[in-house]
């Protein structure tokens, strides 16, 4: 199975195990960026680590400090290998464009419809730079 989808920044392809939160989620109080720890008690992938994963966001819960949460996640390497957005965050985005613009490795950014999503749930992950998904 592979997906094309809309790159929203460029990053390295790679190849990582899939993430799939079934909820959407805020950075700001709902993600540890030293860790990449889910600390949001009340979400059900509490505990759960996002680092060094393909992170699929059903949505996200805004908050102007997305976009620092997710730059000091790039910072401690505790950042996701790539994010799957269902629709465009420009908050949460600034982080990666900040870090890019920091000459940091940035993982890229793809936007695809949560109904596709579940597909790759347990699944290892190869991303392009031109936005194609697959499973490994």
């Amino acid at each position: 199975m592979a997906e094309r989808c809309e790159v929203l920044v460029e990053g390295s392809g790679g190849t990582a195990p899939a993430l799939i939160l079934t909820e959407p989620i805020s950075f700001w109080g709902g993600i540890d960026p030293s860790s990449g720890n889910v600390i949001n008690p009340r979400h059900p992938e509490h505990g759960i680590s996002i680092a060094g994963k393909v992170l699929f966001l059903p949505g996200t819960i805004g908050s102007s400090s997305a976009s620092a949460v997710l730059l000091e996640l790039v910072h401690a390497c505790m950042a996701p290998a790539a994010l799957v957005l269902h629709e465009p965050d420009a908050i949460l985005l600034i982080g990666l464009i900040c870090a890019r613009e920091m000459e940091w490795s940035t993982p890229p950014a793809y936007k695809l419809d949560r109904s596709r999503h579940a597909g790759f749930a347990g699944a290892q992950i190869q991303f392009s730079t031109d936005g194609e998904l697959s499973k490994t």
